[in-house]
Order: structure tokens, then sequence, then C-alpha cells
């Protein structure tokens, strides 16, 4: 979890970086594209089984539809309303977002402890979003942080389809469908292919994007997703930390004091009470890393 935090990160300075090259809706869409089909690619060279049944493609299709068309779009809409950083902090509203679903799809209870985390990290977000104006910036990186809630749930359903050929077709799909949907917006894509963005196409759709989701999918089939999630705090600080560095994107106090309040709820959900609580109820099976 530590480097897809940290890729996951660097994508936000990446998206800046690529939206001086390409419009949003078609960077979005290069980006699912591309990570889709290399992971099709790698799954074509290891022979692993395709995917059957009506059920089974839909499920993937409404992957596809959540978490690369709405949650691309709208991350990539965000970061171009935003500051980087500020972008970051609130595109990955996921751990406080996942906790309640979680508990009511799969019944992974919540303490009292870990409610409070909740409590803090939504507090953090707001110190974040509410200084520098709120706007559809705002709106867009929340709905991002949503789609991609919804798309972590519906991974937990792939059941036995191959993780690597599911993850594959939702991108390709997902990419797809921003195609169309860039077409009909966009019109024709100007998209300046300068050696800067084919390298940050590269690091986007083969390690923020194949690599980050293959292992984030696979971690979320066996660890308890309040748990899992939380990690994602570490995102916006990685965010803010590389906007500041590359970008000179300095937080001010409002974005630092909401950082440190979304530290404090990220200690809050990974460090509970080693005692009988219900938040210990969902185990972990050994050898997950987690």
């Amino acid at each position: 979890m530590l480097w897809v935090t940290l890729a996951w990160g660097a994508c936000f300075v990446a998206i800046r970086w690529g939206l001086r090259d390409a419009p949003v809706l078609w960077f979005a869409g290069l980006r699912a594209g591309v990570a889709g089909v290399a992971l099709l690619t790698m799954a074509r060279w290891q022979h692993r089984p395709p995917i059957r049944g009506a059920r089974s493609w839909s499920l993937v299709s409404l992957l596809g539809a959540v978490n690369a068309t709405i949650a691309f779009a709208a991350m990539f809409a965000g970061v171009a309303g935003l500051a980087t950083g500020t972008a970051a902090v609130l595109a990955n509203a996921q751990p406080l977002l996942i906790l309640l679903p979680a508990w009511w799809l799969y019944g992974e209870a919540i303490s009292a402890r870990i409610a409070v985390g909740l409590v803090v990290g939504f507090a953090g977000l707001l110190v974040v979003a509410v200084p520098g104006g709120g706007g559809s910036g705002a709106a867009l990186s929340m709905l991002s942080a949503t789609a991609i809630t919804a798309g972590t749930l519906l991974a937990r359903r792939l059941g036995a389809l191959d993780l690597v050929v599911a993850s594959g077709w939702h991108f390709l799909l997902g990419g797809t469908a921003l195609f169309v949907w860039a077409a009909a917006v966009e019109g024709w894509p100007g998209i300046d292919w300068t050696p800067r963005f084919v390298a940050v196409l590269g690091f986007l759709s083969l390690v923020g994007t194949a690599a980050a989701y293959l292992a984030w999918f696979a971690e979320s089939r066996r660890c308890p997703l309040g748990l899992l999630a939380a990690w994602t705090f570490l995102v916006p600080v990685a965010g803010v930390a590389f906007a500041a560095v590359l970008l000179n994107e300095a937080p001010d106090g409002w974005t630092a004091a909401g950082i440190a309040l979304v530290l404090g709820s990220l200690w809050v959900v990974l460090h509970p009470r080693r005692d009988s609580s219900p938040a210990r109820t969902a185990t972990v099976p050994s050898g997950t890393g987690v």
C-alpha cells in the first residue's frame, strides 16, 4: 500500500502536467484506455481465462462506468479547477465514504473509535475545501472519491473472475465511454504529443492505473475495506508534498491544518485498541501484509 499511495499521490502532479497538452476528457480516456490495453496484453500473454456470462460482463461494464468513466472524468476536471494538493485531498475521501457501505454490505462493523476517526477526517476535508471556495472543482473531486469508493465495493463482487482480465476490460470499456463523451463535448482531440505528455501518460496509465489498481483490487478481495481504504489517506499527503516540490504549490495554513486532521483520522482508524471491540470482528487472512 505504501507504493500504491505514493504512485496515486504522484498522479495528481502528472495530471496537472498532462492537462497542458491535452483536453480533460480525452486525457482521462487515454489514461484508462492505455491501462486497459496493457493489462489485456499481459492477460493474453499469460493465457488467463476470459470473461464469460452476461452477469460477469454486466458487472465488469458497471465497474468500468463507475471506476473509470465517472471517477477519471471527475478527477481530471477537479484537478483542472483546483490547486493540485487540494484536489488530491478531496479526491481521496474514500476512507471516510467506504466504512458505512462496508458495514452494510459485508458486515464489517465500526467501533466508536473509528466513528471518531470519520468525524475528524470529514472535518479535515472541510478545512481544506471551504477556504478555497469549494465550487465545481471541489464537488468534482468529491464525486471522483465517491465513484472510486463504489468501484472498490464492486471489485469485491468480481468473485472467481480473473483479476487481470476483469481489470483490463473495465478500464478499456470505461476508457471507450470517455472517448465517446470527449468526442461529443470536446470535439476532435487537440493533443500535443510532446515527450513530456508521452512520459506523463505512460506513468499514469502503467504505474498509477494498471499496476496500482490491480494491487488495490487484489487487496480489496482479502482485507477489511475500512482498514485498507484508510491507507489512501496517505495519497493526498503525498499529492500535497509532490505539488509543493514539483509545482511550487506550497500549502497554506488551512490546507496544512486540514491535512493534520486527515492524518489524525488515519491514526485513529489504523490503530484501534487491541480488545474485543466490534471493529476487530472482521478477520484478515494470514499473509495479506495488512
